[in-house]
């Protein structure tokens, strides 16, 4: 049996290749893929060469093993249907939605300990942002917004979306998004963003604190997360917070680098600056948290949101190399895209 397989060969070079599977081994099964999701920042960087070459691709994910070398399978939103069974599998699993940190590709081959079978009140496509919203209930996890707080959010891709959203759950005192892309800015505030604003105008900070006090006496955001990947962001995000307040970073820049200037107000407002990666969890709440629990609130806010409506374009898969160069190319016309694959 042969399956389509996304490959990254080179900078700005996506091939699918028809290749073979390899035998199915007693303790494993076979899934045909229904759809898997884009990441726009991650994959991006793959895509465009901007990842580091010395740091392995996943250390908690077995089908993203090794280093960021071309040819590279890479991707970790697929879900599908298990259509065969190992000997050694019980027959439960034949048949199961299930999710996958698994690249882009028409079949694989897993162990079911690294399958997550999908609620049944989620359709397939909602199943592929379960990372995102992972990720996303991971930056609050990180973050801690409190009641009345004044929260500003740099990045109104899929990821900064879904966090506005699980961010218009609070009662804060405000939420001031930034995207300089108007269909993120639109979505952002219909989804209870009090403002949205482009970073790009000259006037981005002023209208930014104007956003955030609104008569208010105390200036600048209590939290800040900065999920646009770009390094400049950041700077802004932090001239943008308040005396002792946090800044959530949850972009990973890759190899794209910018000055910060810490030389001025950051040095004297004891600005706290958070790395927020979802692989792990934070040390402070380990002792009840797991990435079980993350994975089941996860799906609950999946139902609870229903965000399918991010998704903007959908490509079969024998056209992902127009999916990529659409991100790359056109990012004001795109917010979330998944390959198909021709499945049930």
């Amino acid at each position: 049996m042969k399956r389509l397989s996304v490959y990254f060969e080179a900078p700005y070079q996506v091939a699918v290749r028809d290749e073979p599977l390899p035998p199915l081994e007693p303790s494993q099964v076979l899934v045909e893929t229904l759809a898997s999701a884009i990441s726009s920042g991650t994959e991006l960087l793959v895509y465009r060469g901007q990842v580091p070459t010395e740091i392995p691709v996943d250390e908690t994910i077995p089908s993203l093993t090794g280093k960021f070398h071309y040819p590279l399978k890479y991707g970790y939103a697929a879900v599908g249907r298990v259509i065969e069974v190992g000997s050694e599998v019980s027959t439960e699993w034949q048949g199961r939605c299930v999710f996958a940190y698994n690249p882009h590709e028409s079949h694989f081959i897993s162990s079911p300990k690294e399958l997550i079978p999908l609620p049944p009140t989620l359709s397939p496509e909602e199943g592929t942002l379960l990372p995102t919203m992972e990720t996303a209930v991971n930056f609050l996890m990180d973050g801690g917004p409190l009641v009345g707080e004044q929260v500003a959010v740099f990045g109104q891709g899929t990821v900064g979306l879904l966090t506005t959203s699980l961010l218009t759950q609070f009662p804060l005192a405000s939420l001031v998004t930034l995207d300089p892309i108007p269909l993120r800015r639109e979505k952002s505030l219909s989804l209870g963003a009090h403002y949205a604003l482009d970073p790009t105008v000259p006037d981005a900070l002023s209208q930014l604190h104007e956003a955030l006090q609104q008569g208010r006496p105390y200036k600048g955001a209590d939290l800040a997360y900065e999920l646009s990947g770009n390094p400049a962001a950041l700077d802004l995000a932090i001239a943008a917070t308040g005396f002792n307040g946090r800044v959530v970073i949850g972009s990973w820049y890759g190899q794209k680098k910018m000055p910060l200037h810490l030389g001025g107000r950051f040095h004297r407002s004891r600005i706290s600056m958070i790395s927020s990666q979802v692989s792990t969890i934070s040390p402070g709440l380990q002792s009840r948290w797991n990435k079980t629990r993350r994975w089941q609130l996860a799906f609950e806010m999946l139902q609870r949101l229903r965000p399918v409506h991010l998704v903007t374009h959908r490509f079969f898969v024998d056209k992902t190399a127009q999916a990529y160069s659409l991100l790359d190319r056109s990012p004001e016309q795109a917010i979330q895209i998944l390959l198909t694959y021709g499945g049930e």
